[in-house]
């Protein structure tokens, strides 16, 4: 079982309808993701590394 160790924060890009991801640390270094809408649903988890690289391609810019 995953160990979060803080709360879980919403991104500040959010929209006034809380259609958003939240992100927590966990006890391993990596993040904890889960929706917004169902907090005691499944959490999605990323190691250090799969989340600097998660954040990267997140950062890219969208080929036109």
């Amino acid at each position: 079982m995953t160990e979060v160790v803080s709360p879980f924060r919403k991104s500040s890009y959010s929209g006034a309808e809380n259609n958003c991801v939240e992100v927590a640390d966990i006890a391993t270094g990596g993040r904890a993701v889960r929706d917004s809408k169902n907090q005691i649903g499944p959490i999605l988890t990323f190691t250090p590394g799969s989340w600097r690289t998660f954040l990267a391609g997140a950062k890219v810019e969208p080929v036109k």
